[in-house]
Parts: structure tokens; sequence; C-alpha cells
């Protein structure tokens, strides 16, 4: 018998941690390779983790909701005669001697750090074990964890937040946030916690719902957004009949060529990223007082799961690409986004998001801003509308293909003249589309 050990895969450049969310094997269960023996996530996306040899599940090394680092072991297999671990994997395995002296460490690390003032994530703010491990060793009551300011993702606090604060409250010798309070009553005032909303009357017959995991990330990252950015719409109304009628005339000769069906979602993408070159003060993040001006345009577009939810993925270097190009990008990213199967750096390092309400029907809307982007462009419904069409002979009135562009900015660095330019810009190069275009 060998031991194999099942590590966490790296998962993207930008990624480094992972919450294991449930475990698919008990210990004693068989697994086969490829098998997926646990779920994990990294911000919105969940995936496996699978197996990669033949064998029997002997140790789990983390519980439900630990955090775990790339490269991390999490399980350890039992497999026959060891054949079936790669070879550097053989290499490397390390002496029984040292398992055995991981699993003490992690086991004497779960019992000297049961809290001894129980804090917890709320939901507003999520903590890590972590984080509520070194909290409860140093004595951190949960007002006081409540009031470090967090540098991670959505205001998350990290290790080096938690350290920091030690650090400084050490050097400082602080007095616990309660004397503070008794000392200058009108820091304690300002201080105070929001006193919670009015508790929901349930009535008979009701039915509570607990959100999802990612419906709870959603919500906080939409509340988020609205308390960080000054949001201002602008409305453009185009006429998009030109594309609709080269569409339905070379869709089925590049779906033959290019064994891919030609959506309208590409030709609106690639007419964006070229209003995004032309005015790259919409291409920004604000960083307190700071604009950071994007080098690159990586397209946002939001996408629709089978659960009602929405998750975007990003479409990286779109200017970069020709209408197969991103007709072939936007299919597989809505594809994998439906089937769960997106990498975490796939949703991350937007500079500009897109979002079609027009496939739910809706003409119009006033969609919320992607932290720590600047803006959002809606695409409203196509409608076949009775519209003046203006001729060197005279104005008529004829049947016309039309849509609402909805484009939702920051005016904190976003004046008007800017967003509606852009959102302008955006109409017009739809507007111009060549009838006799090669794709």
């Amino acid at each position: 018998m060998a031991k194999f050990e099942l590590k966490l895969p790296k998962m993207g450049e930008s990624v480094a941690e992972a919450t294991l969310t449930n475990w698919l094997k008990e210990v004693g269960d068989k697994i086969e390779a490829d098998e997926a023996v646990l779920e994990i996530a990294t911000d919105k996306v969940d995936s496996e983790v699978p197996s990669e040899v033949d064998g029997v599940l002997v140790e789990k090394l983390f519980n439900v909701d630990d955090v775990v680092q790339v490269g991390q072991t999490i399980a350890i297999i039992e497999t026959e005669g060891g054949s079936d671990a790669p070879k550097s994997e053989e290499k490397n395995q390390p002496p029984k001697e040292v398992l055995k002296e991981v699993k003490k460490q992690v086991e004497t690390a779960k019992e000297t750090t049961q809290p001894a003032i129980p804090v917890a994530s709320t939901a507003d703010r999520f903590y890590s074990p972590l984080v509520k491990n070194i909290a409860a060793e140093e004595k951190i009551s949960q007002q006081e964890l409540d009031a470090i300011s967090g540098t991670g993702k959505d205001g998350r606090v990290t290790k080096n937040d938690i350290l920091e604060y030690v650090e400084n409250r050490s050097s400082q010798k602080a007095q616990p946030q309660t004397v503070i309070e008794a000392k200058n009553p009108a820091s304690a005032q300002a201080q105070k916690p929001e006193k919670p909303k009015t508790p929901v009357a349930v009535n008979s017959g009701d039915e509570i719902i607990e959100m999802t995991r990612m419906g709870k990330l959603i919500a906080h990252h939409m509340v988020d957004s609205t308390q960080t950015s000054a949001h201002v719409q602008s409305f453009v109304e185009c006429d998009v009949t030109n594309i609709w009628n080269w569409r339905n005339k070379v869709k089925a000769a590049f779906a033959k060529r290019e064994g891919e069906n030609l959506t309208f979602t590409p030709i609106f993408m690639e007419a964006v990223a070229k209003a995004l070159k032309d005015f790259p003060m919409m291409n920004i993040s604000v960083d307190g007082d700071k604009i950071i001006k994007r080098k690159n345009i990586n397209l946002g577009m939001a996408a629709a799961l089978p659960d009602g939810n929405l998750i975007v993925p990003v479409i990286k270097n779109a200017d970069q690409l020709n209408l197969v190009g991103m007709s072939k990008a936007v299919n597989d990213l809505a594809n994998r986004a439906r089937e769960n199967k997106l990498k975490p750096d796939e949703i991350q390092g937007g500079t500009y998001t897109v979002t079609n309400v027009g496939t739910f029907g809706s003409i119009m809307g006033t969609p919320i801003i992607n932290q720590p982007q600047v803006g959002i462009l809606a695409l409203g419904a196509i409608r076949k509308v009775p519209a003046v069409i203006e001729t060197p002979e005279g104005d008529f009135i004829g049947i016309r293909y039309r849509m609402f562009l909805s484009h939702s900015y920051d005016h904190r660095v976003v004046n008007g003249a800017l967003g509606g330019q852009f959102v302008k810009r955006v109409a017009d190069y739809l507007e111009a589309w060549d009838v006799n275009r090669e794709y």
C-alpha cells in the first residue's frame, strides 16, 4: 500500500486560496481516478477537486468552511502498491513520520485555537477560520474584529490585516474598545453599529428560503457598489436594422465555416471595445483619490446561471479580437458559465462590463456598476417599431429594428458629457454597420 497526497491544485495566477465547501467522499470510501472528492469555492466560482489516482480515502486534513492554500495537502488517499500515483509524487512523497507530524500539528492547532472570545462571520462580513483563530488567540472581541479595515476582496479581513492590528495594538498598548468608548462617549456613539432593522413578519403559509452562497456574495457586492459609486445613467436609442439584416444573411454560412453560432452579443462587444479605445477614461478604476487608467480592455459579460444568479466572465484584450475570435470567446465563456466550469481567473480582471437585459424582455435597465470598474452598459431588447427615416428626398415612416442602450457610470470620476458621449459612440458604431461586411 502507498499513500497519495491530494493537494489543492493551482486555479489561476491570482488565486492563492479556496474555501472547502463540501466533502463528496468520506473516510473509507473507494475513489476512482478523476472522480471528485470535494468541492471548493473561490469568490463566485465553485469547483470540484478530483483524485489523480484510484484508491481509498483514509484521511481528511481539513473541515468544511476551512480555507486551504494552493498546494496544501487536503486529504490522504491509500493506493494499491503505489503504482497509481504519479512518479513525481512518489519521488517527493514525504516519510510517514512527516505525515504523522503534519496531522499532529493540524490536530494540535485545532485544539489550541478554540475561540476564548467567540467571533463569527455576519451577513455583511465573512471571516476565514484562520482570522477567527488569530482573533481568539489574541482575545480580539467581535466588536474589535468588525472595526478592522479589511484589504481583501469586498473588504475582507486578511491574515496580514489582523496581524497588523495586533502589532499596532501591542505597540500602542491600546485599551479594549469598551474602555475607549467609556472615556469618549461621543466617539462611542459614532462607532456604534447600526441598529438592527425591524424584523420581517412571517405569516402562516409563508415559505422561508435560505439564500445561496453565491446569492449572498452578489447581494453584498451590489450593496457595496451602490455605497461606493455615485450612480448616474444615460440612455440612447439605437437603430440596428443593418445588423439584424446582415446577421440573418450570414449566420448560416458563419456557423458552417466557423462551427459557431453568430449571436448579437459579439457584435455589440466589438462596438463597446472600439468605443473604449476612443474614450480611454471609461476604462479606469478608482483607488481612493487616484485613478488607475487600464492598459488592457477586458470586457466583462454578464451571463445567467441555471439557478437564476448571474456571473461575469471576462473577455481579455477584447479590442484585439476580430468578430470570429469574439464569437468564439463569447460562446465558450457563456457555455462554461452555464455548466459551472469557469476558472477563477476567468471572472477577474474586467475593466468594463456589458449586461444584456433584453434577454429577459426588458427594453432598458439601470445596472449596478461592477466594482472597481466605473461603467456598465445594459443592452435592451431589439424591437421592430415604426420610425422616422431621413432621406435626401425627404422623411418617411418605416419599420426598423431598434434598441435602447442604458449606460450606468460612476459620477465621482465620469461626468455626464463623457458618460453620454461614450454610449452615443457605441450606438454610432452599431448604426454604421456595413451590410456588405465580410466576417
